[in-house]
């Protein structure tokens, strides 16, 4: 639902169009941080109350109009305050995240989704895989979206989702069974590649802990309601990624694909390989902070990873 500016007289039904600029005010009022999933107070107050209302995303216009309960009334200014006083992001105050236009379930054991990873999902991971892969690997998994939103996408292939924590593993393990892919998808616990011992992927694709240690001292409150486990990556970031870096190539097929989220940790990763062909991926939205490498690009450089 767009922004819209309506007033209603007293005696008038409060409208959802009503709530919407009550939530939208609080929010700007309060100036609380977006970057779960919307990037703007009005999205955010139609997010929470399109939950409470059970709409659909993308909702049509003409419920603006639509009259609002006492209860349900109730229930969005819970939620509306909830978001202010405690800073919980609404993902959490929902239970639901949306990934790839796929729902999840979420909560404080996983961070919230929000990878730009979802575009080259969107696109295949064209031009970086030229065939569909048969094995993908989500290392890192979380709540799982990113290698069920490949489940979908690549319809013949089998996914591994793996995670160190066994509190994310069971949200993932949520979600396989809400979108009804056990047949392909499994979970699997494992410390990076410690867990998947002659395992190959054609696509391995992952979303690490890549905070620095400053970045996650000026997080916005919203963040650190997100487990530090899934964020924090030592001094620059790069903790995990340099394992990563390391091992990938044991874990490939010969025409293997790497696809890594480093964020802000991107030029901590090309000052550290300076030698390293990383190709970083351009999105629609703006977002940066995601290389590729091939198998063969990580053999060749595999002696500046040692």
């Amino acid at each position: 639902m767009k922004e819209t500016t309506h007033t209603h007289a007293s005696s008038a039904p409060v409208t959802v169009a009503a709530m919407l600029e009550q939530g939208q005010q609080q929010f700007e009022a309060a100036q609380i941080y977006f970057g779960h999933g919307t990037t703007s107070a009005w999205d955010e107050a139609v997010y929470l109350l399109s939950y409470v209302l059970d709409l659909p995303p993308g909702a049509d216009r003409s419920l603006l109009s639509q009259a609002v309960t006492e209860q349900q009334q109730a229930d969005i200014q819970a939620l509306y305050q909830r978001r202010v006083t405690e800073r919980i992001p609404a993902p959490y105050l929902t239970g639901t995240a949306w990934f790839c236009g796929l729902p999840f379930a979420v909560d404080k054991r996983v961070i919230i989704p929000r990878s730009p990873v979802a575009e080259l999902i969107f696109n295949g991971f064209q031009p970086w895989c030229e065939a569909e892969p048969a094995k993908v690997l989500d290392l890192c998994t979380g709540s799982g979206c990113i290698g069920i939103a490949c489940a979908y996408a690549f319809e013949e292939a089998h996914v591994v989702l793996s995670d160190i924590c066994s509190e994310a593993l069971a949200v993932a393990a949520t979600n396989i069974a809400q979108h009804e892919l056990g047949n392909r998808v499994r979970a699997l616990q494992s410390d990076l590649f410690d867990g998947l011992s002659g395992q190959r992927f054609d696509l391995i694709v992952s979303n690490p802990p890549y905070v620095d240690a400053q970045d996650l001292a000026e997080m916005p409150d919203e963040y650190h309601h997100e487990p530090e486990l899934a964020l924090a990556s030592g001094r620059d970031g790069l903790n995990f990624t340099r394992r990563l870096l390391r091992e990938a190539e044991q874990y490939l097929s010969e025409e293997g694909v790497l696809v890594v989220e480093v964020g802000n940790s991107w030029l901590a990763l090309e000052r550290a390989f300076p030698n390293v062909p990383f190709v970083w991926l351009e999105f629609t939205e703006g977002d940066a902070g995601v290389f590729v490498l091939s198998r063969n690009e990580l053999l060749e450089h595999r002696e500046s990873f040692t």
